[in-house]
């Protein structure tokens, strides 16, 4: 049994372009569908956040809409409330990640808040790139992408391929026009290679021991996408 790094953001509102704070989170699916697929794989989920803050699920995540109907979006519901881990964070500052076999970022809107800027999360993200460990990233997860930048100034990641919530998915959304920025534009002038898929389906991209995720429908396949790489 391996212990796989839940890295989750600790905001509960993300700050649009004309300063009003949208309630947000993280996204239900995002982090339910991995959990799941790595607990049935025998493995120790360890969930950490800046500061050490219980994370907060976007309320938006559990609607039924969004989850294919009202029975899935009570399984996901009842699947978050056994996810005893997301209660008990760590300090992503203490993390150390020789402890930890692979390391994995759900998304909903709250990274665009605080992982985009903090730089403990990019250091961390920096160590797992170098490392070769598989490293897990999904939908608006790679807004952490961003603060992983090495001594030069670079962005680690340019050069690397990578699959994110696209600008069409934010603009179906409803939420592009009131964004400061948008994931695919950042992430493309920080020269990572954004590949994108068809809105809402699901989308992985693999490269290197980096494996990234478009959107909510691309977390399972995602995860089982990492457990074929911790074998």
């Amino acid at each position: 049994m391996s212990k796989i790094l839940f890295v989750v953001s600790g905001a509960d509102t993300w700050t649009l372009a004309d300063g009003t704070a949208h309630p947000t989170g993280f996204w239900a699916e995002e982090a339910v569908a991995p959990y799941e697929a790595f607990r049935a794989a025998g493995h120790e989920v360890v969930v950490a956040t800046p500061g050490g803050v219980v994370p907060t699920v976007d309320r938006a995540s559990l609607a039924a809409e969004v989850n294919g109907g009202q029975e899935n979006a009570d399984r996901v519901a009842k699947a978050l409330e056994s996810f005893a881990e997301l209660r008990r964070p760590v300090r992503l500052e203490d993390v150390r990640l020789d402890d930890y076999a692979a390391v994995f970022y759900p998304g909903g809107h709250g990274p665009m808040e605080d992982l985009a800027v903090n730089a403990d999360s990019g250091r961390l993200l920096a160590r797992a790139l170098e490392s070769g460990r598989p490293l897990g990233v999904v939908c608006h997860g790679p807004a952490a992408l961003l603060a992983a930048v090495g001594a030069d100034g670079t962005n680690v990641f340019a050069g690397y391929e990578v699959a994110a919530f696209t600008n069409a998915e934010e603009i179906q959304g409803g939420l592009a026009d009131r964004a400061k920025w948008l994931l695919q534009d950042r992430l493309t002038e920080a020269g990572v290679t954004v590949r994108t898929g068809e809105p809402w389906a699901p989308h992985v991209v693999t490269d290197r021991n980096l494996v990234t995720g478009q959107n909510p429908a691309s977390s399972a396949p995602l995860a089982e996408e990492l457990l074929k790489r911790l074998g």
